[in-house]
């Protein structure tokens, strides 16, 4: 059983794939923080943006096998579109439940497989792109993908940290909060002194978009 919050089409607003058309999947359930608000101080994650709690979302339920969530993303995706089909699974945390049956179902449904993780569980095969996005000081177990994007400031969090991981790119992006202005200043200082790191900034939020 795979349970979603939320099932829907967009474009990647963030890191090495901006721009890109997506079924966006979001799994129900993190591993991190419980996504209740009066939970969030005492979260290994606390300072989370999204709503990842239930099957309550846009095209969101429980899907009994590999089979359905392929139907589901078929039917996001669209009949009529142009090839290309490509998907992000994201959460909450996607590796909860993103295993090898389910990835193995949407490859063969011609989709290229992106996920966004905080890297605290090991991915299965098969996924054209990870992104891993720490958090905090919780230890890492993939070390290695497509990109690793550090939302920054953290609280005792360096990314010289990070640089010996075997990441293609390596992101900073701005915490969204009620200090982003200066996150965002924080961000560009220390990717002029550090050209290792691109800037990230999350575009779907500038133009609308969910």
């Amino acid at each position: 059983m795979y349970s979603f919050k939320e099932i829907f089409l967009t474009l990647q607003g963030e890191g090495g794939q901006a721009g890109r058309v997506n079924v966006f999947a979001r799994f129900a359930g993190c591993n991190l923080w419980s996504g209740r608000e009066q939970d969030r101080a005492t979260a290994a994650c606390d300072f989370c943006d999204t709503d990842f709690v239930g099957t309550d979302g846009e095209n969101g339920g429980r899907f009994p096998t590999p089979a359905d969530v392929v139907a589901a993303l078929d039917a996001v995706w669209g009949e009529g579109r142009a090839a290309g089909k490509a998907v992000v699974f994201t959460g909450g945390e996607p590796l909860l439940q993103l295993d090898s049956d389910l990835i193995a179902a949407v490859k063969a449904a011609g989709y290229f497989i992106a996920v966004e993780t905080n890297g605290t569980l090991k991915a299965p095969a098969g996924i054209d792109w990870v992104c891993v996005s720490p958090k905090g000081q919780n230890r890492l177990h993939q070390t290695s993908g497509q990109e690793l994007k550090l939302v920054w400031p953290q609280e005792n969090v360096d990314p010289s940290d990070f640089l010996e991981m075997q990441f293609e790119r390596f992101y900073l992006q701005p915490k969204d909060n009620p200090r982003q202005a200066a996150n965002t200043q924080a961000v560009i200082d220390y990717c002029l002194l550090h050209p290792q790191w691109r800037m990230s900034v999350q575009t779907h939020k500038l133009v609308g978009l969910k």
